[in-house]
This record gives C-alpha cells, sequence and structure tokens, in this order.
C-alpha cells in the first residue's frame, strides 16, 4: 500500500473544549464536526508544556521537556535538525511541507526537517524573514506593523483585524495549504504537511463580518467555582499582570474576550472545511491522514484568570481529532490520555517509517487499538524556582507548583470542573502514589532540580513567590522592534 499522506492542522492556544461535536453548546464549527463523526476523538489530550516553544518542541522531536531541555520560549539547546519527525519522514521519501507558524528558536527561519517552509510568525527581527508580511505588503498593505493585532497594553482587548477576511493570516494559510494539495508536483511523493495558525492566540482579532458571529449578550461568562482565587498559581497572577488583567473583573468585557476567541476558532474552521473540499475533489480525502491539535489551551477568564502556562484543564488540554478511514474509526471517543508526544510515533507508523530510539511517546494508533497501558502523560512549565510540575491519567490530576510551594490533586471524573484541590485537607489515598510516579518521571529524565529525597514529600523546599505591590510593575510592551512609531513633535515625555 502507498505510504499515507499526512495534514497536520495546527492551532495556536486552542482549547480543548471549543468543538461543537465534543460538547460546546454554542461554538459553531461544523468541520471539525465533521473530523470528529469521520474520525476519532482522543478526548484526554494534554500538553506535555503549557506554552508555545517547549509544547512544539516536544511534538517535533517527541519527548518531553525533562529530556529536550526546553521549559519556556527560549532556545532548543539540545535538538538537531536530523532528529525531528519531519526528518525522519523525508528520509522515509515523504515530501515535508511546513506552512504558517514554526515558532523555531533561536533561529526563527530553521528548516528542522522541512524541505521548504512558508512562514508566517507572530514576531520577527525583520520584514523579510516572514512571507506573509512580504505578501501583504505587495498586496498595498504595506502601511501594518502589527499584523495579528496589537499587543502589549491590548493584547486581551477584542479587535477588529486590519485587513479584509481575504487577506487575513488564518485565510493565507488556508490559501497557501489549498495551493499545496492543488499541485499535481506535490503528489508525486507521499507528504507530510504542517499547516499551522497563529490563531486563536491573542490578541484576538477576527476579519469582517467574523466579528460578528458572536455577541456579547451570548456568551457564557468565565468558570469562577467559589473560592476561584485559592485554586490560582503564582503563574496565574503573574500572567494576569503583565496581560493588563489584574485590575478587576469587567464580565462584560470578558465575554466580548471570549466571543472574539471563538470568532476565530470559527474562522480557522472555516478554513478546514475549505481544506477537505479540496482533498475530496482532488481525489486525496481517502489517502490522507488528517490530524488537527493544537499547542496548548487558553484560560480565557476562568478562575479570574488568562493566558496559558498553568496546569488547569483550560490551559493544558487540547483537542486531538484524526481522520483516516483505514488508521482511525469513524465516530470513536478515546478517552485515554494522550500528549503531543505521541504524534511523532504516530506519523512515523502511518507512514510505514522506522521509529527512532528516544521517542517517549505511543502512537495513536496504539492508544485507539488498546495495545497500550499507559494511563498517564506528564506535563511541564518552566524550570527550577519557576517550574510547575503534572501528571494526569484519566481519574486523576496531579500537579507540583515550585514558586507556590503547593500541591494540587483534582478528582477529574467525580469534579471535572477543577474546584475542589483535594490536597489542601486531608491528604487523599490517591495522591503519595500520584506524587511519586511524578517525581520518578522526572528523576528518569533527568530533571532533579527540584527533588529532594530528604524531604517529607520528596520536593526540594524553595521560597515561595509573591507578587509586587507596585501594580505598573511587570506590564507587557510587545511592539515590534522593526516598525517605527514615532511622530515628530508629540513621541517621547513633555
Amino acid at each position: 500500500m502507498r505510504p499515507v499522506n499526512i495534514l497536520h492542522l495546527f492551532a495556536d492556544q486552542f482549547r480543548a473544549d471549543c468543538i461543537g461535536a465534543l460538547g460546546h453548546p454554542l461554538i459553531r464549527t461544523p468541520n471539525l464536526d465533521r473530523l470528529c463523526r469521520e474520525g476519532t476523538a482522543f478526548t484526554n489530550a494534554f500538553t506535555p508544556s503549557p506554552v508555545c516553544v517547549p509544547a512544539r518542541a516536544c511534538m517535533v522531536f517527541g519527548r518531553y521537556p525533562s529530556e529536550t531541555g526546553c521549559f519556556d520560549n527560549g532556545s532548543l539547546p539540545r535538538q538537531r535538525d536530523e532528529e525531528s519527525f519531519m526528518e525522519a519522514l523525508r528520509l522515509a521519501g515523504y515530501r515535508t511541507h511546513g506552512i504558517g507558524k514554526c515558532h523555531f528558536t533561536p533561529d526563527s527561519l530553521a528548516k528542522r526537517g522541512f524541505e521548504s517552509r512558508e512562514t508566517s510568525e507572530e514576531i520577527f527581527d525583520a520584514p523579510e524573514e516572514d512571507d506573509y508580511l512580504r505578501w501583504l505588503q505587495a498586496e498595498g498593505f504595506g502601511h501594518l506593523t502589527e499584523i495579528h493585532g496589537v499587543r502589549g497594553e491590548m493584547y486581551y482587548i477584542p479587535q477588529i483585524a486590519q485587513m479584509p477576511a481575504s487577506h487575513h493570516p488564518t485565510q493565507w494559510v488556508g490559501d497557501r495549504t489549498i495551493e499545496f494539495l492543488e499541485d499535481p508536483r506535490n503528489r508525486e511523493r507521499p507528504f507530510y504537511l504542517f499547516s499551522s495558525f497563529i490563531h486563536p492566540h491573542p490578541p484576538f482579532c477576527p476579519p469582517v463580518p467574523w466579528h460578528k458571529l458572536y455577541r456579547t449578550f451570548e456568551m457564557p461568562l468565565p468558570h469562577l467555582p467559589p473560592g476561584f482565587a485559592e485554586l490560582q498559581l503564582f503563574v496565574n497572577r503573574f500572567q494576569n499582570r503583565y496581560k493588563y488583567r489584574d485590575r478587576g473583573m469587567d464580565l462584560n468585557l470578558w465575554r466580548t474576550i471570549r466571543g472574539a476567541y471563538y470568532a476565530c476558532v470559527s474562522f480557522i474552521d472555516f478554513q478546514v472545511g475549505r481544506m477537505l473540499d479540496v482533498l475530496e475533489r482532488t481525489g486525496q480525502l481517502e489517502q490522507t491522514l488528517i490530524l488537527f491539535t493544537a499547542d496548548h489551551g487558553e484560560l480565557l477568564g476562568d478562575y479570574g484568570s488568562f493566558g496559558k502556562r498553568s496546569m488547569h484543564d483550560a490551559s493544558t488540554r487540547i483537542p486531538m481529532l484524526a481522520r483516516h478511514p483505514e488508521l482511525f474509526p469513524a465516530g470513536k471517543r478515546v478517552a485515554r490520555p494522550v500528549s503531543l508526544v505521541d504524534l511523532a510515533p504516530t506519523f512515523l507508523e502511518a507512514a510505514g517509517a522506522p521509529v527512532p530510539a528516544g521517542f517517549s511517546g505511543v502512537s495513536l494508533q496504539a492508544i485507539e487499538r488498546g495495545d497500550s497501558d499507559r494511563n498517564g502523560v506528564f506535563s511541564q512549565f518552566a524550570a527550577d524556582a519557576d517550574a510547575i510540575y503534572l501528571i494526569v491519567t484519566e481519574e486523576w490530576k496531579y500537579c507540583w507548583s515550585v514558586p507556590d510551594q503547593r500541591e494540587f490533586l483534582f478528582d477529574r471524573l467525580g469534579d471535572p470542573g477543577e474546584t475542589q484541590n483535594l490536597a489542601a485537607g486531608n491528604e487523599p489515598a490517591e495522591l503519595p502514589g500520584l506524587r511519586k510516579r511524578l517525581q520518578d518521571f522526572l528523576r528518569q529524565t533527568g530533571e532533579l532540580s527540584n527533588l529532594d529525597p530528604a524531604s517529607p514529600t520528596g520536593w526540594r523546599p524553595r521560597p515561595e513567590r509573591r507578587m509586587p505591590e507596585d501594580p505598573d510593575q511587570g506590564l507587557l510592551i510587545q511592539d515590534p522592534e522593526w516598525a517605527d512609531f514615532s511622530l515628530p513633535g508629540y513621541s517621547g515625555k513633555k
């Protein structure tokens, strides 16, 4: 049998609960719903790190942060391009191409196993580095500088895109993907195509008329269980501060934010539908493994918090949909936990290619078939004094937050809303075993900085982190460095 094509659809900061077919009562995602009907949905998929760069590194190299050495949005210190699953696919004869956001650091233009790339990144050093911006300028939009929305002070202020839908970055990824799929030259070999959207990452700036799809008065309030402040981590408070979200609760604004986020999700869904149409029209649909997922989620006001980086489900749980008529049964739901580290063996198994030693994941095919008894995946944000560690099973979620010096334990079946931290009272019978599993994993993978066998809990004591009292300390400024915002006679302090 000819190796399958692979269309890997990727979104940034996409919550797992934002798919209509999987239970969301309001969101309109007819094309993702189709993938759920015609494929398999892994309903307990988690990110190995709830922030962009390390999550993507874990996916590309098939290893957890404690194995890649990448814990935050910094560089990738240990991996070489030839260790990526894209390079393994290329060596197996695949045409490997990337469209959109890759967030490779420190070299944003790196190939890492792609034969070719078309770039659209949130942040870049110079306009000539970004294919989308250069195309936008050639189309007459040379005056635009913040093409993915105004960041800094307006990071979580809903915005209308500064370009029409036809020129929006989400549409550009859709257009470039369709052009690739329609080109007969790309059918001479099996292909791996990575199509990666920047949205629904903030700023939330859907184009006209998508910005009117969800109205504020229709939007639900965020999830604010009683005593929700006790469920916040230090990182929640830290993010709220630097993203201008810690000076009071305007619930109507928060509902407007949610509507703009949902509009970004639906516009991505529209692009997925266009891609499915061209695959069907060109006779490639049944020969193509389609996998839709994301790097992490978004809190959207839940627990009074915004952003990612924490270990709440809104931040760590991600969509994971796989469609191929021979590999994944139609309409099936799989509750066994899975992770982005599982994608490397998934793609290589689908391609009939050798799976290099050292990958930490299990193929989604094996999970779906019941060939793996693994029940638990891991996640980590940051390192040393800022680290947060997580283990998730079908039944339980256990987290250790170093900055808070606190344990969190949630009963995922009895309390799916994560409203009660069971570690805050008498120690439940399940807690020591989960703690030991997490610590054993960290020890096995070389992440030792917060382990202390002499401590009663096995965790190394560190000072608790506290927010500075000055409410303006730490606010984010994120203007593009290559843009000139000066106004002669007006700019600068008076």
